[in-house]
């Protein structure tokens, strides 16, 4: 699927809500890391490096969430192909 550059902000908000709603904190830090998914004290974060373009943020993200586990969460067919092929890019 191709992604315009325009879209990745909407797409980012979007994933954003998702991990919300799924009860996990995101977390933008500065440093030499890619990111990802993370238990912080029984907490479930999502750690972002902030320095990251949106396109590797979407990519950190995406990722995380399927590692989280999404395949039993309604999510509109556009959003769940995102997560999928992000997570292979």
């Amino acid at each position: 699927m191709k992604i315009k550059e325009k879209e990745f902000e909407s797409i980012f908000e979007e994933l954003k809500a998702l991990a919300q709603q799924m009860g996990v904190k995101v977390r933008f830090e500065k440093g030499d890391f890619k990111g990802g998914y993370c238990l912080l004290k029984d907490s479930k974060v999502i750690v972002i490096n902030k320095m990251a373009n949106l396109q590797r943020k979407v990519m950190t993200l995406s990722a995380a969430l399927k590692e989280l586990g999404i395949e039993e969460i309604y999510l509109p067919p556009k959003l769940r192909q995102i997560i999928d092929e992000m997570d292979f890019i």
